[in-house]
């Protein structure tokens, strides 16, 4: 059986319609920390008061609510996809890259729920 190294990170992913007003929600309601808006990648983070858990907001025009994908941090995610691929883990295509930012890749469980892995490329990815 695959079994992958993860790192001591855990981000939850959520569709919203704009971004800047649900990130400013979290830090108002639940005094978590805005991190970062990326809007060329329609994606902004909060930190949340649990070491090592963010909250991911992708902007979509219609947002999916109940939809949340854990998306766990690995060092390797070339390693770490290949090792579950070659169990035969499903993955939704390949492996997308922000350049200078993150590189990530959606599998499924075997109920059919979305799940990443993410591998930051940013600076932040050594501190």
């Amino acid at each position: 059986m695959a079994r992958i190294t993860l790192q001591n990170t855990i981000t939850l992913a959520l569709s919203v319609t704009d971004r800047h007003k649900t990130a400013d929600w979290f830090a108002d309601m639940l005094g978590f920390e805005v991190m970062f808006h990326a809007d060329e990648a329609g994606w902004s983070e909060v930190r949340t008061n649990t070491d090592g858990v963010t909250i991911g907001l992708g902007e979509h025009t219609k947002a999916a609510p109940g939809n949340c994908v854990p998306v766990f941090g690995v060092a390797d995610i070339d390693s770490a996809r290949a090792a579950l691929e070659q169990a035969s883990v499903r993955f939704d295509g390949p492996t997308d890259v922000i350049d200078g930012m993150v590189k990530t890749a959606t599998f499924y469980d075997p109920d059919g729920n979305a799940l990443m892995l993410a591998q930051d490329l940013t600076s932040r990815a050594t501190s």
